[in-house]
C-alpha cells in the first residue's frame, strides 16, 4: 500500500490485516503520523521519495516477503466476500494457477455508488505473482504490463472511495492531468483546438451518453464534466510545459 498523509484512512484500510502474512506500507515521508500508525498496527513500513504511481509500486513489489502480492491504495477497502474468496484461493497452502488476477471495484463518488459513467467495468489487475508482474512505465493510470501473463478475474469486489470532497477530487484530477501531459508529450507534437475542445467534448459524450453516465443522474453529470475538464487540463499543462521550455531555451541563447 503506497501512502502519503493517509493516517485518517489507515484504520479502515488495514482493518483486514489479519488476512495477510505481511502488510507492506511504502510511505512517501508523510507528515501526519502515517508511518508511525502503520508500524503500530503491525505493518512493515518502508519510506521512499515518490516519483510516480508505477515507479513507487514497481520498487515496492520486490520488497514483499511472499510470492503473491495484493496491491491496494489507501482509499480502497477489502470486502468480507473478497477476503473469503482470497482465502479459498490460497486454501491449504495452495498455489493459484495463474500469474495475476483482476479485482473488480465498486466505485463511490462523494459517498454515492457509481453504477455507470464508464466506471462500471473497473477491474484492475491487483493480485499478482511478485516475480512475474510489473507496472508499465507511465506517469498516470498505471497498469500492469500484461504481455505474456496468464490473467484471471476474481468475482468479489473491493470498494473504492475516490474522494472525500469535491475539492479533493478536482485537485486529484489536476495532478493526474499534469502527469498525463508527460505521458502524451511525445505523441502530441502540436496542441491544437482539436485537443483543447473536441477531445474534451467527446470525453464528456463518452462518459455521459455512451457509458451511461445519465443513468447515474447528477453524479454521472458531475463525473462526465470533470473527466472532460481533465482532458483539457492535460493539454493546457502540455502547452505550459512547452512555453517554459521555449523560454528557458531563449534565455540560454541570449546568455551566450
Amino acid at each position: 500500500m503506497p501512502t502519503f498523509n493517509e493516517a485518517a484512512h489507515l484504520p479502515e484500510a488495514l482493518a483486514e490485516a489479519s488476512l495477510a502474512a505481511e502488510w507492506l506500507v511504502v510511505d512517501s515521508f508523510s507528515t501526519d503520523g502515517t508511518a508511525e500508525w502503520a508500524k503500530g498496527a503491525g505493518a512493515k513500513v518502508l519510506q521512499r521519495t515518490y516519483v510516480s504511481p508505477a515507479d513507487q509500486k514497481n520498487w515496492a513489489i520486490p520488497q514483499a516477503a511472499h510470492p503473491w502480492v495484493l496491491l491496494l491504495d489507501a482509499d480502497e477497502r477489502l470486502t468480507p466476500e473478497l477476503c473469503q474468496e482470497l482465502e479459498r484461493l490460497f486454501a491449504h497452502g495452495g498455489e493459484p494457477p495463474l500469474d495475476a488476477y483482476r479485482v473488480p471495484r465498486q466505485n463511490y463518488f462523494l459517498g454515492v455508488r457509481v453504477r455507470f459513467s464508464g466506471w462500471q467495468h473497473d477491474a484492475p489487475v491487483r493480485l499478482i505473482r511478485r516475480d512475474r508482474c510489473r507496472y508499465r512505465d507511465t506517469q498516470v493510470h498505471e497498469t500492469i504490463e500484461e504481455r505474456g501473463l496468464r490473467i484471471g478475474r476474481l468475482r468479489s469486489p473491493m470498494l473504492h472511495y475516490t474522494c472525500t470532497d469535491l475539492a479533493h477530487f478536482v485537485e486529484k484530477q489536476r495532478r493526474y492531468a499534469r502527469w498525463s501531459a508527460l505521458d502524451h508529450a511525445e505523441r502530441t507534437p502540436r496542441v491544437t483546438w482539436f485537443h483543447l475542445y473536441i477531445k474534451p467534448a467527446f470525453r464528456f459524450f463518452k462518459h455521459f451518453v455512451l457509458q451511461g453516465g445519465f443513468l447515474d443522474g447528477r453524479t454521472g453529470l458531475q463525473i462526465s464534466r470533470l473527466m472532460a475538464q481533465a482532458v483539457r487540463w492535460r493539454y493546457e499543462h502540455l502547452l505550459a510545459l512547452r512555453a517554459e521550455d521555449k523560454a528557458t531555451e531563449g534565455s540560454h541563447q541570449s546568455g551566450r
